[in-house]
Order: C-alpha cells, then structure tokens, then sequence
C-alpha cells in the first residue's frame, strides 16, 4: 500500500520535471532552434493547429528559421499566428515560405529569459510539493483507518519527503544547466 504511494509520488514528480523541461525547451538560448515556435498556433479552418502541423518548419543556421507551408493560402495565416505569438521578431513573407530572422541576444535578455526559466522550475516546485501534499494525506488517510501503524506512518512521510527533495534538488540542476545555456554567449 505504502509502495503504490511512493510510486504515484515518483511518477507524478517526473511529470512535473518533464512538463518543466518542454517548457524550457521554448526559451531561447544562443542558438535558434525550432521550438521557439512549438506553442504557435495557426487558424487553419478555423481550428487552432500547432504551426508545425501546417507546414515545414526548419532551422537554417544559427539565428533563422523558415517556415514552408504546406499550403500557400496559409502564408496570411501563419504570419498573423507568429505576429500574434509575440516572440521578438517579425515574420518576413515572401511569397513562397516565411523566414523569422532572429538578432543576436543581449544580455538583457538572456537575463530576462533567465528569469522566466526561474519561473517555470518555481511553477514545477510547486507542483512537486503539491504531489508531497497529496501522498501525505494518503499516508495520514491509511494511519486514521487504522490500514498502517504510526511509526510506519512516520517512516512513510519521511520517504515522501525524500523523494520529493530529490526530485527538487533534480529541478534545480536542470534549471542550473539551462541558465548555463542561456547565458553561454
């Protein structure tokens, strides 16, 4: 019974690290790369389509990606979704395929890019320590029907607490090497 908690507790953890870690792969670091564009989506129909869906999207070289609808009456749309997006630079349509061409960052923003990356691993701290929050009160809701004793209700809490410091302990070091990325000129 304790086991299927701390299994739930893991698995639930991981998801919060894996969530965190897509998040951080849409913030740019150096290096343009194409999932800068991953949460852009494109009117197509009248459905909300993710933009890799609508067409090809390639990163050219170290600051540019082009865009290559699979449908050119998309073009219109694409550009409006990416204007739209807000993500610090302006489409360039011409007439076959969109190219974003994005200038080198300064530090000011790659410490602004810092701080959103703060914030994602703070939202995933969160979200572990909420999993804490419900394996504790399984433990405390097998010890109140009398299911575990009390030391092993202790020992119980205090494998929740383990496991939840390694799985922040692992937020922080992914957090570190991403600002390392980040700041890497």
């Amino acid at each position: 019974m304790l086991n299927e908690i701390y299994d739930y507790a893991k698995e639930h953890m991981d998801k919060s690290i894996d969530a965190m870690k897509r998040d951080f792969a849409t913030l740019r670091t150096g290096k343009v790369t194409t999932t800068i564009v991953d949460n852009i989506k494109v009117d197509y129909y009248g459905t909300p389509t993710p933009l890799n869906q609508v067409g090809n999207v390639i990163a050219t070289d170290a600051t540019t990606i082009s865009i290559t609808p699979w449908e050119k009456s998309l073009l219109g749309d694409i550009e409006h979704a990416i204007q739209q997006a807000n993500i610090g630079v302006n489409p360039n349509n011409d007439g076959d395929f969109i190219k974003l061409f994005f200038p080198p960052m300064t530090v000011e923003q790659r410490q602004e890019i810092v701080k959103q990356a703060k914030a994602m691993a703070e939202k995933a701290k969160v979200a572990v320590r909420n999993v804490r929050k419900d394996a504790n009160d399984k433990v405390k809701k097998l010890e109140k029907d009398k299911e575990v004793s009390e030391d092993d209700g202790k020992r119980a809490h205090d494998q929740v607490q383990k496991i939840t410091d390694e799985h922040i302990a692992k937020i922080d070091e992914v957090l570190a090497a991403k600002e390392a990325d980040i700041l890497k000129v």
